[in-house]
């Protein structure tokens, strides 16, 4: 009776640990990214230079996916950004841009993803974009000036259309609505710290 007792006792407290870690991540991820301190702002209408290992289809709109492998976050988020490249790809330049301490090659995340896309593993990417955690979206206009630079959705998993930021941001572009008006939660960030995952 006693030996019952004890292992519904560990049960007990096995599950309430389990149900509390759950709950810690999820609330982690739900508060915005601290902002770092050397941190500058990016300006929409900025000039962004592209890495020289990728060359852009002249004209065509740029979308950088800054994605961080070992991100909660990014991976929740894969789904979700591969569902964007099967809508608009044909119309806009999609690029991987890969943050994170850890080597990988463009192989090993092009089949993370299941897509063959340009995967750039420039961090200076992210200083010029404005962009201090992942996933972050960023959009560029065939001058490779800065559109939209933001979250992908409020939901962790991107399953809310109706605050599917960067569908709604890309979508707005294409639609030639150029003074489009984003939402406090579309620009503010959320997710990992660049470059580790820590929040």
């Amino acid at each position: 009776m006693v030996k019952k007792g004890l292992v519904l006792i560990w049960l007990l407290a096995l599950c309430f640990a389990s149900g509390a870690l759950f709950w810690y991540n999820d609330w982690q991820y739900q508060l915005p990214t601290p902002i770092p301190k050397n941190y500058h702002p990016v300006n929409t209408g900025t000039i962004i230079h592209l890495d020289s290992g990728f060359t852009p289809t002249a004209g065509k709109p740029v979308f950088l996916h800054f994605f961080n492998p070992d991100c909660p976050c990014s991976r929740f988020n894969m789904a979700h950004f591969k569902s964007l490249v099967r809508q608009y790809g044909a119309r806009v330049d999609f690029i991987i841009v890969v943050m994170s301490h850890k080597t990988f090659t463009a192989q090993v995340i092009r089949d993370k993803f299941d897509l063959h896309l340009p995967v750039l593993f420039n961090a200076s990417l992210a200083t010029s974009c404005g962009v201090y955690s992942t996933p972050q979206a960023v959009i560029l206009d065939g001058q490779h000036r800065l559109y939209y630079r933001g979250n992908y959705n409020i939901s962790r998993y991107c399953s809310d259309e109706k605050t599917s930021y960067a569908k709604i941001a890309l979508a707005g572009f294409l639609d030639n609505r150029p003074t489009f008006a984003f939402s406090r939660l579309a620009l503010k960030a959320y997710g990992c710290r660049l470059p580790g995952c820590g929040n």
